[in-house]
């Protein structure tokens, strides 16, 4: 298993919370990424949104790109997965930054692309922001730009929403064939671009069962494109770790005391312009990314055992959200990491 954090760039998870103790501050955000590799992160995903989706809009938020070259340049080990909308970028211009960045991090950068599902949010900052599945026609085409641009020396293309004529781009990235592409979807048409287009599979928390079957399933929609198989299946979740049961039970009653705010937001158009697989309320949104559904809630040993769980169910990469960020991150990597490694090394013995 790899462990990942996503960064925290918008003030804190919790919609329910005013102050978490995590500035959304590029001082803050150094910290956090730098303790992370010497506590035995892998992973780090920053998110790519113009509005803060969890405090607010009115609030304060990093934005991903500038913020992940700053950071490629401060760490040496980590992973810097990042963020990127087709919707708001020029695929040739994205490629070249891309390239740049892998190079600032030889061989580190990666991206998560994101169909999107914002409207106001495009509309504040002139996204291009159309019916589902054009957005993702939109995306197949922006990932045939960028791993033209990355690996070939004269790159021409002509597609329904991209013309590249004679493009040159130079130094290519680090990575060969190309860095990374992480995108995650529950849409037949996000599946079909993930398997026609990407490396890996992301998804949101959901439970052991929702996660097997998911799995399953994009490992047979892979094999019959003829493609490699998918390098990593990764799952974002939300960590409340705790000495005992009762303690954790109520953190968790804390965080999900459901009250209206403006972090609630896009909610709507999360719901409405997405096509999930399971209905989400106000509870499950109330901690990002559906993070309460693997249930990664409890004691340091009940945690572990339920990363088992998830590992043997095919997943290799946790991309893990926690409050506040550098006090449970640091106390999951000493509490929960090794009792994960001794389990796996109890399995193999038996």
């Amino acid at each position: 298993m790899r462990y990942g954090f996503w960064l925290p760039i918008f003030g804190g998870w919790l919609r329910n919370v005013d102050d978490e103790n995590m500035p959304p501050t590029f001082e803050y955000a150094k910290e956090v990424i730098t303790s992370a590799e010497e506590w035995g992160y892998d992973t780090t995903l920053i998110a790519e949104l113009y509005l803060n989706d969890i405090k607010g809009p009115e609030s304060d938020s990093l934005e991903a790109w500038s913020t992940a070259a700053a950071l490629a340049a401060v760490t040496s080990k980590i992973e810097i997965m990042t963020a990127i909308r087709p919707g708001f970028h020029n695929p040739a211009v994205a490629a070249k930054m891309a390239a740049n960045i892998d190079q600032i991090s030889n061989g580190r950068f990666t991206l998560n692309v994101v169909s999107a599902w914002w409207e106001e949010e495009a509309r504040q900052y002139g996204g291009i922001f159309t019916e589902h599945d054009e957005r993702y026609d939109r995306t197949e085409e922006f990932i045939d730009v960028l791993k033209g641009l990355w690996t070939e020396d004269v790159f021409n293309y002509e597609g329904n929403f991209y013309s590249v004529k004679n493009a040159v781009l130079s130094p290519k990235p680090v990575q060969r064939p190309n860095p990374i592409l992480y995108a995650g979807g529950e849409s037949p048409r996000g599946k079909q671009a993930i398997t026609n287009k990407c490396d890996a599979y992301v998804m949101h928390g959901g439970t052991v069962e929702e996660v097997t079957a998911k799995i399953a399933d994009m490992k047979q929609r892979r094999a019959q494109t003829g493609n490699a198989p998918f390098q990593s299946f990764g799952m974002a979740a939300y960590i409340v770790c705790r000495d005992t049961e009762e303690e954790a039970q109520a953190e968790l009653n804390r965080i999900t005391d459901v009250r209206e705010s403006s972090g609630y937001a896009g909610f709507n158009d999360f719901v409405s312009k997405s096509q999930l697989e399971q209905q989400i309320k106000l509870y499950d949104y109330s901690v990002s990314n559906r993070g309460l559904r693997p249930n990664l809630i409890g004691t340091p040993e009940q945690i572990a055992k339920k990363i088992i769980e998830y590992e043997e169910a095919g997943v290799d990469l946790l991309l893990l959200q926690f409050s506040p960020q550098l006090e449970e991150m640091e106390r999951f990597s000493k509490k929960v990491m090794p009792l994960v490694e001794a389990l796996r090394e109890a399995k193999v013995q038996e």
